[in-house]
């Protein structure tokens, strides 16, 4: 991500800040950007992104009819404004154990979590899914508004750690194939056998004709589903987006944008950063406290730093607010150990 121009220290107070007000930060976009267009998507700015918020109603689109597909068929669904950071070396694990609430020595080779990432009082960095992708490798997927930050944060609390901290939030382009069918479509892409993928799992095949691609019964909808992480150039990008959609026709796949993925998931009881989870926002009145782990990390390293006495009190003097769901029917926090 290039970063943002700096004004140049000698400029005059007055005159910088009426600069700052003609400067317009860049909008970054995906490499889907172009075929959302084209596909006649209503397009926002998310968190810093160019995203579509809904497609037309031509080609089933429309908050409702998106939102009705992933719950009784399937929707298509660009999320590569996503970051992910990885960890590798023979420190990884503690490193992991050290930045997230959750327990991540419990996951085995090809199984992710739930977790996040925590002040010392308790209230969130971020949030994050934990994938363990090797005996010494781990993979944060993070919110697309707080990549850098968290990179940073990562990085900082990690330096005493033997493993090497990467950015790969710009190497991905990240598609979302949620709901009850998403197994089915997603099954004749792919070489990989899919029916042996246990929710929150990952596995590796070749997809649309690209070699060791990383798919994941993962998902922001509360439905059944995968998310895949294939090259980021655009023609890649692109035709691989459009042999999904096509391969799903059998079963009305329709693209979905921003609008109908913000529904489902607060249907479903899932937290968005900003909102339901903040820096202000403890992990008790989240409602998100079964996923908190108050273990030592090694006896090496002890306690992560959220792990303190101040914690404990913040939690203890918590207001009396939690997050609820709108429809207590809809699988919520399922099996995310």
């Amino acid at each position: 991500m290039s970063s943002r121009p700096r004004q140049p220290s000698h400029c005059p107070p007055k005159e910088s800040s009426l600069s700052a007000v003609a400067a317009t930060p860049t909008v970054r976009k995906t490499a889907l950007n172009a075929v959302h267009r084209a596909l006649g998507a209503r397009m926002v700015e998310f968190n810093g992104w160019d995203m579509p918020v809904e497609y037309p109603a031509a080609i089933g689109g429309g908050i409702i009819a998106e939102h009705m597909a992933v719950r009784t068929g399937v929707g298509i669904f660009d999320v590569s404004h996503m970051g992910d950071i990885r960890l590798a070396g023979p420190d990884a694990l503690a490193a992991v154990q050290h930045i997230s609430m959750n327990d991540a020595s419990r996951l085995a080779i090809g199984q992710a979590q739930y977790s996040a990432l925590l002040y010392p009082q308790g209230t969130f960095v971020d949030d994050v899914i934990v994938h363990r992708l090797g005996e010494q490798e781990y993979l944060l997927v993070i919110n697309a508004g707080t990549r850098e930050k968290d990179f940073n944060w990562v990085r900082d609390k990690t330096s005493q750690f033997n493993c090497k901290v990467d950015h790969l939030s710009d190497d991905f382009t990240q598609i979302a194939i949620q709901g009850p069918k998403g197994v089915n479509l997603l099954q004749k892409l792919t070489d990989a056998n899919l029916s042996a993928v246990k929710f929150y799992w990952v596995t590796r095949g070749t997809l649309c004709g690209l070699p060791n691609i990383l798919m994941g019964r993962t998902g922001y909808t509360g439905e059944d589903g995968f998310e895949i992480y294939i090259p980021s150039d655009e023609a890649t990008s692109a035709r691989v987006w459009n042999e999904i959609l096509e391969a799903g026709k059998e079963f009305h796949a329709v693209p979905c944008g921003l609008g109908s993925r913000n529904t489902l998931r607060l249907e479903s009881k899932l937290p968005l950063y900003g909102h339901e989870i903040s820096d202000g926002i403890n992990v008790w009145e989240a409602g998100l406290d079964r996923f908190c782990k108050m273990t030592p990390v090694s006896p090496t390293h002890g306690y992560p730093p959220w792990n303190r006495m101040n914690f404990v009190f913040g939690l203890a003097s918590s207001r009396s607010t939690r997050f609820m769901g709108l429809d207590p029917w809809i699988r919520a926090w399922p099996v995310w150990i």
